[in-house]
């Protein structure tokens, strides 16, 4: 019950300062709209803004499963072979350490206008994370272990398999954690450069437009969505390892 009621009572206290500081400071909707503000403009158009919230959530879901699969995969190859993770690892870095807000305008010039380039940003900002948490957790199994997997005469893959990639699913999953909530990030800077679908192009659009409760109202669905995607990930980060617990502080 605690659990549940604090981050209720916490959200519940910061909407209540700040609809008292727009009250009390009268402080125009124009700048900042006040909480009934932002609920009235979902309520004039609701369908509008879930369909868009969809289009937001398809294009989400799909980059971050391409950087879910990918990182993975790629953080195996990166710890099997150190060679190939010597050759790799700096271009990735380079690669994450290009501003992604530069990347967007030339994605539309390579591949048009629609899904595919809002998809490929996704996985560009989601991707590092997710091979770094991997590869971190898959470098970290104790020494004791391998050789145990030795001793019974395993394979280098029999030893990934039952022995290092289990050990590694927490720390797997604490990357794709952080990389659920960048996914909502890439695809709202998608939109915002490609404003025809999605939630960002709602944001442009209602800002444009001087809308100010309309663009509050698509952050704060974007907000809750970022929230149960996060979430989503952690329960099936408990369903699937319920040992995790037990031999973590």
């Amino acid at each position: 019950m605690t659990r549940w009621l604090s981050p209720l009572v916490a959200a519940a206290a910061v909407i209540g300062l700040w609809w008292w500081a727009v009250e009390a400071f009268q402080v125009r909707t124009f700048f900042l709209p006040s909480p009934p503000d932002i609920v009235a403009a979902y309520r004039r158009q609701p369908e509008y803004l879930l369909a868009e919230l969809g289009r937001t959530l398809s294009v989400t879901t799909a980059g971050f499963a391409i950087a879910a699969a990918g990182g993975i995969a790629l953080a195996i190859v990166l710890t099997t072979w150190r060679p190939v993770e010597h050759a790799v690892l700096p271009l990735l870095v380079a690669l994450n350490a290009v501003p992604k807000v530069a990347v967007a305008p030339l994605l539309v010039v390579w591949l048009g206008f629609g899904a595919p380039p809002k998809i490929v940003l996704v996985v560009l900002i989601s991707f590092f994370p997710i091979v770094l948490a991997s590869a971190a957790g898959l470098t970290a199994t104790p020494a004791e272990l391998v050789d145990l997997s030795r001793s019974l005469d395993a394979s280098r893959w029999q030893t990934y398999a039952k022995v290092r990639l289990p050990w590694a699913l927490p720390q797997i999953f604490t990357g794709l954690k952080v990389a659920v909530s960048l996914s909502v990030i890439g695809a709202v800077v998608a939109e915002i450069g490609n404003p025809d679908r999605g939630l960002g192009s709602v944001i442009v659009l209602s800002s444009a437009s001087a809308d100010t409760a309309l663009a509050f109202a698509a952050i704060a669905l974007l907000a809750l969505a970022s929230v149960a995607l996060f979430y989503t990930v952690a329960l099936l980060e408990r369903l699937l390892l319920p040992w995790a617990r037990d031999i973590t502080g």
